[in-house]
């Protein structure tokens, strides 16, 4: 798996960065370009990922657009030649959210040998995470977790109903130094914590 992600707070520099991804820029351009409109951009992340399915080599690219108001993420993938078409094709979509609708931004952070860790400073990078994952909810999509409930009796046998808890995961995004390189995680966390910091301005 591979991958390739920018981050950057102009316009011009996103478009560039979808270029030098080099997974047909010009309809992911064209995509992201038509959601965000004429707001300026304030952090953006580009993410590359190549799969395997069986023999066949699958990429999919994921956009991520923060502006002043609204949180845009853009996703294209392609597909071989199937019933519905007699060559490849490409699919891509575009979802804008308002800053005020995102409900959490969560970090998952996996650090290799914790105890030599050593945070950053001004000027001075710290230890770099192995890996990052970025969820982002919004509501557009909630799951719900259940499982029977009980009371601290062992020996009771009444039903309790069931107990559980609601979930928002509408995007989840992966990087790691491995596969993706340091810089993609270095990009990855400075555009989280653009996110966080727009989500917090809007309470």
């Amino acid at each position: 798996m591979d991958g390739m992600a920018k981050t950057g707070t102009t316009t011009q520099g996103l478009r560039t960065a979808i270029e030098r991804s080099g997974y047909y820029p010009a309809l992911v351009a064209e995509a992201v370009e038509a959601a965000v409109g004429r707001e300026p951009v304030t952090s953006y992340l580009v993410h590359q990922e190549t799969t395997f399915d069986a023999n066949e080599v699958r990429r999919h690219v994921t956009v991520l657009v923060l502006t002043g108001s609204r949180f845009i993420v853009s996703h294209t993938d392609e597909q071989a030649a199937d019933d519905t078409s007699p060559s490849p094709y490409a699919t891509t979509s575009t979802e804008s959210v308002k800053i005020g609708r995102i409900s959490s931004v969560v970090v998952s952070r996996v650090v290799a040998n914790p105890e030599s860790y050593t945070p950053g400073t001004a000027g001075t990078p710290g230890t770099l995470p192995r890996e990052v994952v970025l969820t982002i909810g919004w509501g557009a999509v909630s799951r719900i977790d259940l499982e029977p409930a009980a009371c601290g009796d062992p020996n009771c046998e009444a039903d309790h109903g069931y107990t559980g808890s609601s979930t928002v995961d509408d995007l989840s995004l992966r990087v790691s130094e491995a596969g993706d390189g340091p810089d993609t995680v270095r990009q990855a966390l400075a555009f989280a914590q653009a996110l966080s910091e727009a989500t917090a301005a809007t309470d």
